[in-house]
């Protein structure tokens, strides 16, 4: 059968240029969304671009920067390379009891973890004052299964701390100015209260 550029003798648009067609109009949407100023979910313009952190453990280092340079254009540097903004970071876990069975043994454990954090400019300016993220789990708890249960905390601790980066890296998002006007500082935040008890 002889064809057109495109389209066949029959009138039917070719399977290549439905796939062309159809995808127009997401670069049109996409190119109105930008004019608009839209920012796609993930992508974040911190106004430091040059961003130095110091404190917390290297995993929750690792995935802070992987989640600043991969969702925005800042950059993150060593303290004595000029950034623009320095992210002190202090990290703490624990656990308490939660609840006892009839024999007074335990059988339910919370598990708290709880990240302290400031922000300073290039020139000492407080861009976010101390600032705490809290976070808890709850875990069941057996002497039949110790090892087992020592593997499950390790596995509630990391996604609480990958939570709390989430928290964080949205956070630094507030700081809209290295050089904020009196009144446009980013407050502290930090719980009002002690954390419900989370459920199992």
């Amino acid at each position: 059968m002889r064809t057109t550029k495109g389209v066949d003798v029959t009138g039917k648009v070719s399977a290549s240029r439905r796939s062309f067609l159809s995808f127009v109009p997401l670069l049109g949407g996409a190119a109105m969304l930008s004019a608009c100023g839209f920012q796609l979910r993930g992508q974040q313009d911190y106004a430091f671009k040059r961003l130095a952190i110091t404190g917390g453990t290297p995993q929750m280092v690792a995935r802070l920067e992987r989640m600043v340079q991969g969702g925005s254009d800042t950059v993150i540097v060593k303290p004595f390379e000029k950034p623009d903004a320095t992210l002190n970071l202090n990290e703490g876990q624990g656990m308490r009891t939660l609840s006892l069975n009839a024999q007074g043994v335990i059988q339910e454990y919370e598990l708290v973890f709880s990240l302290n954090y400031t922000l300073l400019g290039a020139d000492g300016t407080l861009l976010i004052p101390p600032s705490t993220i809290a976070l808890n789990r709850s875990m069941t708890y057996s002497d039949q299964y110790t090892l087992a249960k020592s593997q499950e905390a390790t596995l509630l601790y990391n996604d609480m701390r990958n939570d709390a980066v989430d928290q964080l890296t949205r956070r630094l998002a507030t700081v809209r100015s290295l050089h904020p006007a009196p009144g446009e500082q980013t407050p502290g935040v930090s719980p009002r209260a002690p954390l419900p008890v989370p459920p199992l």
